[in-house]
């Protein structure tokens, strides 16, 4: 097998989109969705007990028309279609959904390691509406991305009049996107912080990266994304074991053995059972990583460290992914209103009452804006009588 032509291709591809207007951590999402589709059931990781596979549940929030999410999964679109993944329909009925998955059943593989021929049905949901994806309150479907993000290797669906469906090694690989409003209609409260929402990696963001009038690629950019096609083909082209070394086994206990001891990454209920899974997307992260810089199979503690430094950044701001979901009468107003503060930095409080009046009374803003400043989320000066709120987000979370 010939030589990669970028160091990394995670990092190439981070280079490649720069000049575009998505966020970077959606880039750099959409580029691992895209290494995930590629890698499909044709790479494991035996741990332990465990059987991991590399597909992760990536869904990129933020409010709508601000933060550019189609414009970030259009540029990893372009590479999936390019390596001729299957990809589900963005607008699909459950039974449809399980019909293109018993389709891609017949594709094959073969373990480099053992010349085994192994038999799966890989598939990647492609979907800039979740939402319209899921449906509404769609509680079968949840179930079944549930069940088919552990890639059994049988999975069974019974139907009335059609029998029943066998499909053989299940791996199902997503990246969506949604909006905060369109989450929670769409999710039922019950179903926040376990079950489909705590094998999800939420991508939350509040606004673009830059602005960029003329998005054109380069010479160097045509070049480079040439390039990464062809370290791609090479990605697609892995399938066997990962091992690991001593230094990533190393690295990875010492962590566990402090995280276990209950040290989660920030405290909200409804990412309890996300706590609990934090381990395995790790471990899914770091083959993807080691994949990304070569076609070697062996997880080593710079994967590692490059999946947990991914990791914790996106967690800075997954809270607010369900900032207007909660028991509070008033928690969607909070979840409003914090966000115009932070988009503005800095808003006076007429301005702020004129962007929310149609849902919130002058007495209500004002006891949302005390709670702000109990939360260390903004402080409030005046200058002569006019009343200025400036965001500083401390200890939100």
């Amino acid at each position: 097998m010939s030589s990669r032509q970028c160091n990394d291709w995670l990092d190439s591809y981070l280079t490649f989109t720069a000049n575009s207007e998505p966020p970077y951590t959606y880039r750099l999402w959409c580029g691992i969705s895209v290494i995930a589709a590629c890698l499909k059931r044709k790479c494991v990781l035996n741990w332990g007990t465990l059987t991991l596979y590399p597909n992760m549940y990536v869904v990129l929030v933020g409010p709508s028309g601000r933060c550019r999410k189609g414009t970030a999964m259009n540029q990893g679109m372009w590479f999936m279609r390019e390596m001729g993944i299957k990809m589900a329909a963005e607008s699909i009925t459950r039974e449809a959904l399980i019909r293109e998955l018993k389709e891609a059943n017949k594709e094959m593989s073969v373990d480099v390691t053992t010349g085994e021929l192994n038999m799966h049905a890989s598939i990647t949901i492609y979907s800039q509406e979740l939402t319209v994806f899921l449906g509404y309150n769609n509680l079968a479907l949840m179930s079944d991305l549930t069940d088919w993000y552990d890639c059994r290797n049988e999975w069974t669906y019974r139907t009335k009049n059609m029998g029943t469906d066998n499909i053989i090694g299940v791996w199902v690989n997503l990246i969506g996107a949604t909006t905060p409003d369109l989450l929670q209609t769409t999710l039922p409260q019950d179903a926040i912080g376990g079950g489909l929402t705590s094998r999800i990696i939420f991508v939350y963001e509040q606004r673009k990266e830059k602005t960029v009038a003329a998005p054109f690629l380069s010479q160097d950019e045509r070049i480079l994304q040439i390039k990464l096609k062809d370290d791609l083909s090479q990605i697609c082209a892995m399938s066997g074991d990962f091992t690991t070394t001593t230094s990533f086994i190393d690295e990875y206990v010492n962590w566990y053995t402090e995280y276990s001891e209950g040290n989660p990454p920030f405290k909200d209920y409804r990412f309890n059972g996300y706590f609990e899974r934090r381990p395995t997307h790790l471990l899914k992260l770091c083959m993807i990583c080691s994949a990304s810089r070569n076609s070697k199979m062996e997880l080593d503690k710079v994967d590692f460290d490059k999946a947990l430094k991914i990791i914790e950044r996106t967690e800075r701001k997954m809270p607010y992914t369900f900032s207007g979901v909660g028991k509070s009468i008033t928690a969607d107003s909070m979840s409003r209103v914090m966000q115009i503060i932070e988009v503005n930095r800095e808003i006076e409080f007429r301005e702020l009452h004129r962007q929310t009046y149609q849902d919130i009374d002058k007495f209500t803003l004002e006891k949302l804006i005390e709670s702000l400043i109990s939360m260390e989320f903004v402080e409030v000066r005046f200058e002569g009588k006019v009343k200025i709120i400036k965001y500083i987000g401390k200890n939100t979370f």
